[in-house]
């Protein structure tokens, strides 16, 4: 573990926030073959700090870093990433008063939705960050999105995992990447901002969080993964002409244990019953399935529609408006927990994290 030399003056650990470095844009270096991630990134990460205007510096928290050993590209991320990422949080958690988590771009909004899941019951802050651009180049947005995230760490009203990005701070379970360039690549479609930066004030906004919502100590699910980490839940997005042999060909194979559907509109099927009668198929073999809109805002109400007729009858779960990242990984915490089917069903249909 690296500490800050910026901030090392902190009397214990407890008033000191953890940045769990994991690779991604904000700490590549330019090679060859293009953006590659690199090390020292501690070093790095405090010599930008310290670049800060010295009224900024003062408003930091004291912070530890922990870099890890291979760093990832968040395209080959998995979910046994997501959980060595929570065992990780959790094995340090009373050590620290809020955790920071550098983070690829790519796929952050779905580590930070299982996070939620693994890490229930937070009573202290975990902020995702990341950055479009590497941190020592020119106009980067990255050291705006360090500074952002480790003010909203140090909040101790802030009891969840959010996403802190282009001075918004999203709930993890609510957030979607919805640019591949621009600085404001992140969006939280159905539920309002957690907080946001105004010039140099970091506003919370505490009635939207879970703490107003949650009571109890944390009551960490630590799920093994393994069992659903190689491609045993599938995505299926509808697509004009799909036919039944396609869908069957998902929802047949035998590593198959759930996947999640996206509907079109309010959860649309084409007029087809073969197509229907492979859905009821896989869920009579005890195979998880569930709908949510392609519609990036609304929900999905099965049978609203006759084209969506059926649909619950044939065994498929509401994912409401839930985001793709928040059902799908959903879905891998349900099935990786030694449930009856009636019970994971219920557990996916609970609001468990504000993720509905």
């Amino acid at each position: 573990m690296s500490q800050a030399p910026l901030l090392a003056d902190a009397p214990s650990s407890q008033e000191r926030l953890l940045v769990i470095y994991t690779g991604g844009t904000i700490g590549m270096q330019p090679h060859e073959n293009g953006l590659t991630p690199a090390g020292n990134f501690p070093e790095r990460l405090t010599k930008a700090l310290n670049q800060l205007p010295l009224q900024l510096q003062q408003s930091l928290p004291a912070y530890d870093v922990i870099s890890y050993t291979s760093l990832i590209d968040s395209s080959a991320a998995t979910p046994l990433t997501w959980q060595q990422l929570a065992a990780d949080i959790a094995k340090r958690f009373a050590d620290y008063r809020g955790f920071v988590v550098i983070h690829g771009t790519d796929t952050l909004s779905w580590t930070a939705a299982s996070l939620a899941y693994q890490l229930q019951g937070l009573d202290r802050p975990v902020v995702l960050t990341g950055a479009m651009s590497p941190l020592e180049s020119a106009n980067s947005d990255a050291l705006g999105n360090l500074y952002g995230a480790l003010r909203f760490a140090a909040n101790p009203e802030l009891q969840e995992v959010a996403i802190y990005f282009a001075n918004r701070l999203l709930r993890g379970v609510r957030a979607i990447k919805q640019h591949s360039e621009a600085d404001e690549a992140f969006a939280s479609p159905s539920y309002p901002l957690l907080g946001e930066r105004i010039g140099d004030d970091f506003i919370l906004f505490p009635s939207r969080g879970l703490a107003y919502q949650q009571r109890g100590a944390p009551r960490f699910e630590l799920v093994d993964y393994q069992p659903v980490a190689h491609g045993e839940v599938v995505r299926i997005t509808l697509w004009p002409g799909i036919t039944p042999w396609q869908l069957e060909a998902w929802l047949s194979h035998p590593s198959v244990k759930g996947a999640l559907l996206q509907l079109w509109g309010a959860g649309n099927l084409p007029d087809n019953p073969d197509l229907l009668a492979v859905i009821a198929k896989a869920s009579g073999e005890g195979k998880l399935i569930a709908a949510i809109s392609q519609c990036p805002q609304g929900s999905v109400h099965l049978g609203a529609y006759a084209a969506g007729h059926g649909l619950a009858d044939a065994g498929v779960l509401s994912g409401d408006a839930m985001t793709p990242e928040a059902a799908y990984t959903k879905l891998v915490h349900v099935l990786a927990q030694p449930l009856s089917p009636e019970d994971q069903r219920k557990r996916f249909l609970t609001a468990l994290v504000g993720e509905r």
